[in-house]
């Protein structure tokens, strides 16, 4: 299988979406996975493709080139090596991670770090820092996969630590009570 992933970089406006997912439909790309999110003013989105035998990355790359370059937006191609094997947690549960706070350097670095440090994985994080001291203006989800085999208790009291020391209030939620709770 001839797969590729791509990465869109640019300031948002109605139409990025429909003018990649054109440009990969005219191609015969088939689109497995998305990831898009607008951060602030800037688009990024993520996609993962299926293209056919007789396109290479460097036409793929051309047309993109041409189609988004007068839109502005920055394109990145390369191959998924099918050689490359994906993360997996042995055992896992996976948890939300909630972090609100006044907005200062270093509060993504601190919690990540003492994630990374028992071996948990990040799946997807959000933050918005709306800055100022408003703890409620400034909000960090951490979708993580915990793996079973760890000091889960040791883990929470090393999170609920750095985040005092970074005045943070912190919330750990299994995800399945963590959507519930927040089901709109």
């Amino acid at each position: 299988m001839n797969k590729a992933i791509l990465s869109v970089l640019g300031h948002d406006r109605p139409g990025i979406v429909a003018a990649v997912t054109a440009i990969l439909f005219e191609l015969n790309c088939n689109i497995e996975n998305v990831s898009q999110t607008i951060l602030q003013t800037e688009f990024s989105g993520s996609f993962i493709v299926t293209m056919p035998q007789n396109l290479c990355l460097e036409d793929l790359h051309e047309r993109f080139i041409e189609n988004l370059t007068p839109m502005e937006l920055h394109v990145h191609i390369e191959p998924l090596l099918k050689k490359k094997v994906a993360f997996a947690t042995r055992q896992s549960e996976p948890f939300v991670i909630t972090t609100k706070g006044p907005d200062r350097q270093g509060l993504v670095a601190g919690i990540s770090e003492i994630i990374a440090n028992y071996g948990v994985n990040i799946t997807n994080l959000q933050a918005v820092f709306k800055g100022g001291d408003e703890p409620g203006d400034n909000i960090m989800i951490y979708e993580v996969d915990i793996p079973n085999n760890i000091d889960q208790q040791a883990f929470y009291r090393d999170l609920r630590e750095k985040a005092k020391s970074l005045t943070l209030d912190i919330s750990i939620q299994h995800r399945n009570i963590f959507e519930t709770i927040n089901r709109i």
